[in-house]
């Protein structure tokens, strides 16, 4: 099985950096399942997308989400949330900037490209600043910890063969 796990953020936006710093520290996780690929993306979106056109079963963005207002959580900073993309979620006629990430536009554009849409799932963290700097703020860094879980989590519902 062919599994990617994809930090995906602009590590100078502060909270924008969230997927980035997940994938790192996934990078150096010994205990991950051999077929399991950890990449800092960064805002290469269409990098992304050619190495999704070379078979990927299973996808795992790792990026900042807007807060989901009216639930209850009500999307605090920090927070996490762990979603499942389906196909029928994406739209076709999404824009891929070649200078850009938007993980929707990839994901949208893979059937035109040829490709076809893994297993998708994104784990989250509402950010609470994305303004220029570098560095996470206090509840986005607290929330690291949690997101490694969460993806080591999803892996773990996968078989693995070797």
């Amino acid at each position: 099985m062919t599994v990617l796990v994809a930090g995906v953020g602009n590590m100078f936006l502060r909270d924008d950096g969230f997927g980035p710093e997940v994938a790192r520290r996934l990078a150096t996780d010994e205990s991950l399942p051999a077929g399991v690929d950890v990449v800092d993306y960064g805002i290469r979106g269409m990098h992304l997308a050619y190495d999704l056109l070379a078979g990927v079963e299973v996808l795992v963005l790792v990026d900042a989400v807007p807060p989901d207002h009216g639930t209850e959580h009500d999307g605090a900073p920090g927070s996490l949330r762990v979603l499942r993309i389906r196909s029928e979620d994406l739209d076709d006629g999404a824009s891929l900037d070649p200078h850009g990430m938007d993980p929707a536009a990839v994901l949208g554009k893979l059937r035109t490209l040829g490709g076809k849409v893994p297993v998708t799932y994104v784990v989250g963290c509402v950010p609470a600043d994305v303004t220029e700097g570098v560095g996470l703020t206090p509840p986005v860094a607290a929330a690291l910890p949690g997101a490694v879980a969460a993806v080591v989590h999803l892996l773990s519902q996968h078989t693995f063969t070797t």
